[in-house]
């Protein structure tokens, strides 16, 4: 027969230790934490008979610090001790220990105490955590059944200890990430499905001016700004979000819920994997878009200068000595001191930029920019856009932002040349900016505030305008503050000699003629003509006569200038802008650029075109054509 094993001894427990064994049980079967060491440590003593137990926790080298302690019937204060000259050394060097009598005897510090069972406290991975012990004064012999008891709660109490270790350990983890997410340089949000926000750190509420006690029932769209762009950009933002599309470094407009200041923020989202809220993160990038903004504006304006700059600008040459000439530089040098808004009346030619220029140049704002703009130059529809800007999708065609003329001019002079051609919806909006002194965009809702001194410009009779109800007469009142007129060059016949000289030295180097002197019956022509062009005109021709020169006489042709008039015309004083009827001024300004044009074989642009030689914007030109019904076709019939 093969030998069996030794039957083990499964001698039932006595009825005592049963309830013992039940009271246990039911005393930690539902604690945990502190609770359940407590009434670990309670009913342990109980049952084993002792007048003493606790748990402990181990702090390597050799600190132990009880956690829970059963003395005499009652819970007391927990200790710290070291454990050299312990029985508790061996247990968490070796393993159990049981003395059943004698401790006081091999461990003279335990004065008092005669027996001692201990046993350690180990995680799932063999590290000593601490340990559970019983002692008393009285002997306490080894019963197995009791000890099969201890170490089955020994084991219980190791788990709880690992749990709280862990326990511990994850709400250092949890409050140092708490810090990380509170205390980070980057905002961030955490929102619901709709939104809303559930949980925001420091840096988010310094962004969005908002403070913890309004995180919760915050809206994230309630910061988007009520423009279509801005609107549209956070939506599909929104939207990739939740078919978790790439959101990475998005940039939306918000405003602070504090004082309603923009603020332009670099995002990034994507949803938990929960799918109960999303992790967003931002960055403030408001200076950079200001500096962005700002820099478009000055490549805009830079951009503006240089296209100013390839055209013929005659920035201090005023010349004459005509006492018409010396009245109007009089009040140029009264009104530039002050911030006044100009209005300039005078024929075409007869240098209104110039004057607008040299006000600009003798006041306070010499060192800002200068803006120009021919009103009459630009269709009907693009003036708005033109002076004010606009924003991307305004219309059709409006791709991206474009910065206004009045933008452009910030903190100096705009020149709105042709003042009389604006249209009565754009004029409005100009009367806001005189007495307002701020715009918006065509397409967006933002006012923005401009500090820009108003030069306007015309050659037509905006009293009569006014009447015809062509021109709106609160703008005029604004824009008349301190009118200028200009007299015409037939009425500075005395300045012409001078003109002529002038033009002569400004233009022969450049042709690479050497001139000596005028021709007295050229002067004479000159001195007669009516000059509808006035200086313009004068200019133009003196260049003309220039590059057909053959000798040092300068000698200008009566074909150059057209049909000389030697009558002088009806005197008229030069305050008084409506002398001729606007058929009349159209008439000659037909009839003089289609003989122009006629020289120039009709070319238009280029140096040799008629544009240069009016001294006009080839753009500028075509619209005169157009208004005044010249045509190469019309010519040639």
């Amino acid at each position: 027969m093969s030998s069996r094993p030794p039957i083990p001894d499964l001698t039932p427990l006595a009825v005592d230790e049963i309830v013992a064994l039940q009271t246990i049980v039911a005393g930690v079967a539902h604690a945990i934490g502190d609770d359940f060491l407590r009434t670990l440590v309670e009913h342990l003593a109980k049952a084993v008979g002792v007048h003493h137990a606790f748990v402990s926790e181990f702090t390597p080298p050799q600190q132990i610090r009880t956690l829970a302690f059963w003395s005499n019937g009652g819970i007391v204060e927990n200790i710290e001790y070291e454990l050299p000259g312990t029985p508790c050394e061996e247990v968490i060097n070796g393993g159990l220990c049981h003395f059943p009598s004698g401790v006081y005897l091999k461990y003279p510090k335990e004065a008092g105490i005669e027996s001692y069972l201990g046993v350690p406290l180990k995680a799932e991975d063999g590290k000593v955590l601490g340990h559970l012990c019983v002692l008393d004064e009285a002997p306490l012999p080894v019963e197995p059944r009791k000890l099969s008891i201890f170490k089955i709660f020994a084991g219980r109490a190791a788990a709880e200890l690992e749990r709280l270790r862990l326990l511990q350990k994850m709400r250092v983890s949890e409050a140092r990430f708490k810090d990380l997410f509170d205390e980070a340089p980057i905002a961030y949000v955490h929102e619901d499905v709709h939104s809303r926000f559930l949980e925001a750190n420091h840096a988010a509420m310094r962004i969005l001016g908002i403070n913890s006690d309004e995180i919760a029932g915050t809206y994230g769209k309630s910061f988007i700004p009520d423009t279509p762009e801005a609107q549209r950009r956070f939506d599909d933002a929104f939207a990739a979000v939740g078919k978790g599309a790439d959101t990475s470094g998005i940039v939306l407009e918000l405003r602070r819920k504090d004082n309603g200041k923009p603020v332009w923020i670099q995002w990034w989202s994507k949803p938990d994997p929960s799918g109960t809220h999303t992790r967003t993160m931002f960055i403030d990038i408001t200076e950079r878009v200001l500096i962005e903004q700002e820099q478009a504006r000055l490549k805009a304006q830079n951009v503006y200068l240089q296209e100013e700059i390839k055209a013929v600008h005659n920035f201090d040459e005023i010349v004459g000595a005509n006492h018409g000439l010396v009245k109007v530089l009089d009040d140029v040098r009264q009104v530039a001191a002050t911030h006044a808004t100009v209005l300039i009346w005078g024929e075409t030619g007869t240098g209104k930029e110039l004057i607008a220029r040299a006000v600009h140049s003798a006041s306070n704002r010499a060192d800002k920019p200068f803006i120009k703009i021919n009103c009459a130059a630009l269709p009907a529809g693009l003036i708005e856009s033109e002076l004010f800007g606009h924003e991307r999708g305004a219309f059709s065609g409006a791709i991206q932002r474009r910065i206004g003329r009045f933008e452009l001019a910030h903190t100096g002079t705009i020149f709105l040349d042709e003042i009389g051609e604006v249209p009565l919806d754009v004029q409005v909006k100009l009367l806001r900016v005189l007495q307002e002194h701020e715009i918006e965009r065509v397409g967006g809702s933002q006012t923005i505030k401009t500090d820009v001194r108003v030069i306007a410009a015309t050659n037509r009779d905006l009293p009569k305008a006014i009447r015809d109800g062509a021109f709106r007469e609160d703008l005029y009142y604004r824009l008349n503050v301190f009118p200028i007129s200009l007299p015409p060059l037939r009425e500075r016949r005395d300045d012409i000699p001078l003109l002529v000289q002038y033009f002569t030295q400004k233009y022969a180097p450049k042709i690479g003629r050497r001139i000596e002197a005028i021709e007295p019956e050229s002067m004479r022509r000159l001195t007669d003509y009516q000059w509808p062009g006035n200086v313009r005109e004068l200019e133009n021709i003196v260049e003309r006569a220039l590059i057909l020169a053959k000798s040092p006489i300068l000698r200008v042709e009566s074909t150059t200038i057209g049909t000389a008039a030697t009558a002088e015309p009806a005197p008229r004083s030069s305050t008084e802008p409506a002398r001729a009827t606007d058929g009349d001024l159209n008439a000659v300004q037909r009839d003089h650029i289609r003989h122009v044009l006629q020289q120039c074989q009709w070319v238009i642009e280029g140096e040799d075109g008629a544009a240069s030689r009016l001294g006009l914007q080839p753009s500028t030109l075509r619209y005169r054509m157009k208004k005044l019904g010249i045509s190469r076709k019309a010519d040639e019939r």
